[in-house]
């Protein structure tokens, strides 16, 4: 078999009650859904992290979020960066002979030419280096040469940029990165996407606008589908598309975007289900089954390098000590992946391993629960983050001041959970099976020593 082409489409805050095959209806999805139906539709998916940057980075390197540096979403101080010393799956697929290209968001170093998408394995970028942008008054990174708004929906920006990358490079193999920003803040979609959601008189002005989002980042998959079909290439391409974290839920009144999300606790930024376990579609008809299959395997962010590479006809270096192993056999339905542990922690600034993190082990679970002085952010960091999301300029270098100081209380007890049995975690079962809650919290602590060994060697590099 030749080589595939490899379409990597990542969302933004985008769960799986976003989606019309799994909510009724309430959002319109129809591409999405087809998707599901002409391949594979996973269940137990989960992101390297439960916010963005970190997320990313896990996805793009095989390695927890941790190991590679980027621990946070805070450009500013350098915490969303990948580090140097690592090399990302466009890295890799580079040296198979593909063409690889970054369309939409980075987020894995906003600041410093050395952290540029072109300097970490993609021949081409366009898009934005931050955290988020405004989806009408944007400005683009095109290989290193600003691109300012000419009148266009970012969505679709991107989406044109995508079925430009594909017809360029129909000729040989490409790997293609499409990062849409949508449906992240700041909400805004055209208005006709959003007023058929307003007219149903069901949600609030949030919702609204971040089903329309959807909606039109749906009407986006489907032209570059069309595409695909197009120019004979959607045989032998790889078609995958998930989400960096959970949905985003919050706000105040009439924009609070609180909704359905299959009945997961959590949300984005906790590390409860609704906030890591996120959607996977994938569709590749000369590799795979295209029969409508559900996957039941435990996959995580950190399989797909390996995975895509091995699919690509390629190896894995002996040297990159990755945390995901090939799940390409298993996703075919020849033989199950081996049980193993995972494990996600995140809060703002230096990691505090008991809060915020969690363990799965086969069906069971084990949460340390956030802890809120873990979690907050400065106000100047606020207003730092805030100014670069524009890229005008405004910062060159990340801050290295000094980490707001935090006195970090006793954390409250894990909590341990039967996925098979609770997959919305609403029983905790520590009192039940104290001796599993005990093995599981000593791993899990052992593990984030050992991240963190890794990290801190980043830190003293720079």
């Amino acid at each position: 078999m030749t080589q595939p082409n490899i379409l990597q489409i990542l969302v933004d805050d985008m769960g799986y009650g976003d989606f019309g095959l799994f909510n009724g209806g309430l959002c319109q999805t129809p591409t999405l859904d087809y998707l599901a139906q002409d391949g594979i539709c996973f269940t137990q998916h989960y992101s390297g992290s439960a916010v963005c940057a970190p997320a990313r980075a896990s996805l793009l390197t095989g390695r927890y979020p941790h190991r590679t540096g980027a621990i946070d979403t805070l450009e500013g101080r350098g915490l969303d960066r990948i580090a140097l010393r690592e090399r990302t799956m466009a890295d890799l697929l580079k040296a198979e002979g593909y063409a690889t290209g970054l369309v939409g968001k980075w987020h894995n170093g906003a600041l410093d030419p050395r952290y540029h998408p072109n300097r970490r394995g993609f021949d081409e970028f366009l898009g934005f280096r931050g955290g988020w942008q405004d989806y009408y008054q944007w400005q683009l990174d095109a290989n290193g040469a600003a691109v300012p708004a000419d009148g266009r929906y970012l969505t679709d920006v991107f989406t044109d940029e995508a079925v430009a990358f594909i017809a360029r490079h129909r000729q040989e193999p490409w790997y293609l990165h499409l990062a849409y920003n949508a449906p992240h803040f700041p909400f805004q979609a055209p208005e006709d996407e959003i007023q058929p959601y307003r007219e149903m008189g069901r949600y609030t002005e949030g919702v609204c606008r971040l089903y329309a989002m959807i909606r039109r980042m749906d009407r986006g998959v489907e032209q570059i589908l069309a595409t695909l079909d197009s120019l004979g290439l959607a045989e032998n391409t790889v078609v995958m598309f998930t989400s960096d974290n959970g949905p985003q839920f919050g706000g105040e009144g009439d924009m609070c975007t609180t909704r359905y999300n299959c009945g997961y606790a959590g949300a984005k930024g906790v590390v409860y289900e609704g906030g890591i376990r996120v959607p996977m579609l994938l569709r590749w008809p000369a590799g795979l089954p295209t029969d409508g299959r559900w996957c039941g395997e435990t996959v995580h962010f950190t399989d797909w390098l390996p995975t895509l590479v091995r699919a690509a006809g390629g190896a894995v270096p002996a040297e990159l000590a990755l945390d995901g192993v090939d799940a390409l056999d298993a996703i075919r339905g020849e033989g199950r992946l081996a049980d193993r542990p995972r494990f996600w922690q995140w809060n703002r600034y230096t990691p505090v391993g008991c809060s915020n993190a969690a363990m799965r082990e086969g069906d069971w679970k084990l949460v340390r629960p956030a802890i809120r002085e873990s979690m907050g952010l400065t106000e100047a960091d606020l207003a730092m983050d805030h100014e670069l999301k524009y890229e005008r300029g405004m910062h060159t270098e990340i801050a290295r001041t000094p980490e707001p100081a935090r006195e970090i209380p006793m954390p409250p007890p894990a909590r341990l959970y039967n996925l098979a049995l609770d997959p919305l975690e609403r029983r905790d079962l520590a009192a039940a099976e104290p001796a599993r809650a005990a093995s599981m919290l000593q791993a899990l602590e052992t593990w984030f020593e050992e991240v963190e060994a890794e990290r801190r060697a980043i830190d003293d590099a720079w």
